[in-house]
């Protein structure tokens, strides 16, 4: 391909050339050297108008609220466990606790079909020093015009649920009584053997086990197929990989201090960061979730306003159940 376009070009050069050496009746008006060498030399001169690219123009992205499909996906936010606890509700019922703190998350960067091939929002959380980050990693932010952020995070979005960048997320980007599902990084707990790994009952106690009592026994047959199948339940390393608690209750928020409460564990020790998304299962409804994020009002003071408590219902449970 790159010899037939230089032969078009010598070819292309020859005929000029020609034409300028031929006299004619009239005198020639002589192009600038400049004009000539713009017109041979360009890249437009290789190909026709249909192949000359136009360029789309920019996608404006705009903060506003708008109405949530059910096919709508809205970005998830990034959080810091800061531990469990016990709380009785209402009804006098236990609920174990997580606390969650949502810090100061914002939009880091829009990805758009046209630009990488994908909706998605990169979210980010916390505060860094430019000493702790890398080169690139502070001209990304530059680039982007927002603060140095601690943790990054990347979620899939659909058209009308995107936001640009700079938009602040918190707490009430979720509402009391909706289910989301949680990851992060479990805890680590080095080599382990198959009795705590995988929950093996191990062998016998007292009669007939020398030495072996946690061992996990057999690994494999005889000649036939003479090895050890892959995926064998083993000793090995255990914890320390990204994992996902579905459906988690949402039990309360408290917009003045940006933290929620859940119910049931999640993934992670003391100041882990876990990544919280609208439940796929247990889909909320589309009417009481703020869409695709909330705005608060302009006179509008989150510090005045009390926690968030999800709605237990007028019927006590345990007198239902006598």
């Amino acid at each position: 391909m790159a010899a037939l376009s230089t032969r078009g070009l010598v070819s292309r050069l020859h005929q000029q050339f020609l034409s300028l050496s031929r006299p004619s009746a009239a005198a020639p008006t002589s192009l600038p050297f400049h004009s000539l060498t713009r017109r041979l030399f360009s890249s437009d001169a290789l190909m026709d108008g249909s192949q000359i690219l136009h360029k789309p123009p920019a996608r404006i992205i705009q903060a506003t609220p708008a109405i949530m499909t059910p096919n709508s996906k809205r970005t998830g936010i990034i959080a810091v466990k800061c531990g469990m606890t016990a709380l009785w509700d209402k009804w006098g019922a236990r609920l174990p606790i997580t606390i969650l703190w949502v810090d100061d998350n914002i939009v880091s960067q829009v990805k758009t079909v046209e630009k990488e091939g994908i909706f998605s929002l990169q979210i980010g959380c916390g505060h860094k020093k430019p000493k702790h980050l890398t080169k690139p990693e502070v001209g990304h932010f530059r680039a982007q015009g927002v603060p140095l952020k601690r943790k990054l995070k990347e979620f899939p979005v659909t058209e009308d649920a995107l936001l640009p960048v700079g938009t602040s997320l918190g707490v009430r980007h979720f509402v009391p009584g909706q289910y989301v599902d949680v990851s992060g990084t479990s805890r680590g707990k080095g080599f382990q053997g198959a009795m705590k790994r995988w929950g093996f009952k191990g062998m016998p106690a007292s009669h007939g086990a020398s030495l072996s009592h946690r061992s996990p026994g057999s690994t494999g047959q005889r000649d036939a197929p003479g090895k050890v199948f892959k995926g064998k339940k083993m000793p090995g390393r255990m914890g320390g990989k990204t994992r996902t608690v579905k459906n988690v209750w949402v039990y309360k928020i408290d917009p003045a201090r940006n933290l929620m409460w859940v119910r049931g564990q999640v993934p992670g020790a003391k100041g882990n960061f876990v990544f919280l998304k609208d439940s796929v299962y247990k889909k909320p409804d589309v009417s009481m979730l703020p869409f695709p994020t909330y705005f608060a009002a302009e006179d509008e003071d989150e510090t005045n306003i009390g926690p968030l408590v999800a709605d237990l219902g007028e019927v006590d449970p345990f007198m239902v159940a006598d």
